[in-house]
């Protein structure tokens, strides 16, 4: 019979084997953000929280935007890329997740301007804002997905 170290630690390589598997289901977001930017760091965080390994640059986000193809009117306060498409602003990992697995002809996603409660830009004894998540691309935009905060509306 093993001994209750043993167990132990079996049950931790156990747990991070499966965080990383995880990780590795998903591929990198690539984040450009403003070097002063806290909501920023909070929806990183938020992404990590979902499996995603992230990567973060930080600098100007404005050319990151134009090179991706994000429109002046969808703009947010930080820029990400991941498997092809460029998502814009406080989107959450729920719906990041679902475009990677729906894959449509689009440029990408975005959460334009800064929606309270969505992740990132959770603010205590504030209610969160229903915003809508907006696929975006040459042939158009359509609303993707709506949410109020981080859960689906």
């Amino acid at each position: 019979m093993p001994s209750r170290r043993a167990m132990l630690a079996g049950l931790a390589a156990g747990l991070a084997l499966g965080r990383g598997a995880l990780a590795q289901g998903l591929p990198t977001v690539a984040v450009t953000k403003d070097p002063n930017c806290g909501c920023c760091e909070k929806w990183v965080t938020h992404l990590r929280e979902a499996g995603f390994t992230v990567t973060v640059t930080e600098g100007p986000v404005n050319p990151v935007k134009a090179r991706l193809g994000v429109p002046r009117d969808l703009a947010s306060c930080h820029t990400a890329q991941v498997g092809g498409y460029a998502i814009e602003g406080h989107v959450p990992a729920g719906a990041i997740k679902r475009l990677l697995a729906e894959q449509p002809k689009a440029t990408g996603l975005a959460v334009p301007g800064m929606p309270a409660g969505s992740p990132g830009m959770e603010v205590e004894g504030m209610e969160p804002d229903t915003y809508e998540v907006v696929l975006f691309g040459p042939a158009g935009r359509e609303p993707f997905a709506s949410y109020r905060g981080a859960n689906p509306a």
